[in-house]
């Protein structure tokens, strides 16, 4: 993503709230942080912070929080088994959790918690009301649901170890990199593949390389299964047998087509397809063209020194002041 001084287009930064409050409340239990009602907060610390750097490095025009409603789950309804396995949360990662819409909608800025919904719903529609826009869009996220949604203008920062600074940006050059697969195409790739965090088998024997050869030798999964049932496979086994010769690996294109052939496969993958795909069409409630609505920035200097205050950090609380209000040190003490 270019500077912001050499785009032309606006910038929207949204933000997977619960995935960086989940690594943050792993990454700096030990530290205990308090704030100054005496409950935990270093989760909320830790996401905070690592938005205001990003804020710093990206300087966008808006900003949303997506948020996961935690009392009802579409999906979960669709399939009870939905991240069936996942660890129970710790009760101090719950408490930060359920206070971190309050806590950034004291601020000044944009959160979203979509009934029945995730996070994930909100990075998809953001990106879709960017491009509607003629924005350039940011999601920040650790998950890798938000890579079907990468474009020429949706980036990804996937953060990861390294915090933001370290985190790679992931662009469709950079995805294709990655996986071998066009950005267009990762929704269908993660359908074959599966996704054990969220208890999602993928279709049967079909790894995460061969999906990228099918995605990228034959064409949209659509087109495969057309061949298999109108055509008995013969074009994908063409193709993957083309693919082997020309790599110099053993064919197994016949094992590849009795697996997609298999009782179940596509019902497997199109239920997948269905439970990954993010709602594109959320409100987000932005108005960026009315000065002081919410996810708008700069904040309120007496806002963000009392909420970001609040939790017991000055270096924090300092930084947020600089990246967030846009008001210079010396005309704050004026």
């Amino acid at each position: 993503m270019p500077p912001p001084e050499e785009r032309h287009r606006r910038l929207l930064l949204a933000v997977d709230a619960p995935s960086l409050l989940h690594r943050n409340h792993h990454a700096r239990a030990h530290t205990r942080l308090l704030d100054r009602g005496g409950r935990p907060a270093w989760a909320l610390h830790g996401m905070l912070r690592q938005i205001i750097e990003a804020i710093d490095a990206f300087a966008p025009d808006a900003v949303i929080f997506g948020l996961d409603d935690r009392v009802a789950s579409q999906r979960r309804d669709r399939y009870p088994d939905y991240k069936a396995g996942r660890a129970e949360k710790d009760a101090a990662l719950v408490d930060q959790l359920d206070r971190a819409g309050a806590l950034l909608d004291a601020l000044g800025l944009a959160t979203l918690t979509p009934p029945g919904l995730e996070a994930d719903d909100v990075n998809a529609s953001a990106a879709t009301w960017a491009g509607e826009k003629g924005w350039d869009c940011v999601i920040i996220t650790s998950d890798r649901d938000s890579f079907a949604h990468i474009s020429e203008h949706t980036r990804v920062l996937r953060l990861i170890d390294g915090g933001i600074g370290g985190s790679p940006l992931l662009s469709p050059a950079a995805l294709l990199a990655m996986y071998g697969v066009p950005a267009h195409h990762y929704l269908e790739f993660a359908a074959i593949r599966g996704d054990a965090s969220d208890n999602l088998p993928g279709i049967a024997g079909i790894g995460e390389k061969t999906a990228a050869v099918l995605l990228t030798e034959i064409g949209s999964m659509s087109e495969i299964w057309a061949d298999i049932e109108h055509n008995e496979g013969r074009a994908l086994l063409a193709a993957l047998d083309a693919w082997s010769d020309e790599h110099g690996t053993r064919r197994s294109s016949s094992t590849v087509l009795r697996r997609l052939s298999a009782p179940g496969a596509r019902a497997a993958y199109e239920f997948n397809l269905e439970l990954m795909a993010g709602r594109t069409d959320l409100d987000l409630g932005l108005t960026p063209d009315v000065p002081g609505t919410p996810g708008l920035l700069p904040l309120d200097i007496a806002r963000v020194e009392r909420v970001v205050g609040h939790l017991n950090m000055e270096a924090t609380t300092a930084l947020a002041l600089r990246v967030l209000t846009g008001v210079p040190v010396s005309q704050r003490e004026a």
